[in-house]
């Protein structure tokens, strides 16, 4: 029971709990301060004009590189590709 709430999905992403907090928890963290950007700019429209976008813009390419890198690394590991 508790693997699967505290270590099944870190280990399908490839990370362990510590690594997946630390990255879950950043994102978390940017999506609260672009969240926060996007209120006071409801309030003030000339303030952080482009702060929100951006965020999301950030996060989403970190997260495509560090899927995409994985990816990569697993299929080389799978065909062979590492020489040691």
């Amino acid at each position: 029971m508790l693997g699967k709430l505290f270590l099944d999905h870190p280990a399908d992403v490839g990370e362990s709990y510590g690594e997946h907090m630390r990255h879950a928890s950043g994102y978390g963290f940017a999506m609260i301060g672009g969240g926060i950007a996007c209120l006071v700019h409801a309030l003030v429209p000339a303030l952080f004009k482009t702060r929100g976008s951006e965020t999301i813009a950030r996060l989403n390419q970190k997260l495509v590189r560090s899927r995409g890198a994985k990816r990569d690394a697993t299929i080389e590991m799978r065909t062979g590709g590492w020489v040691i």
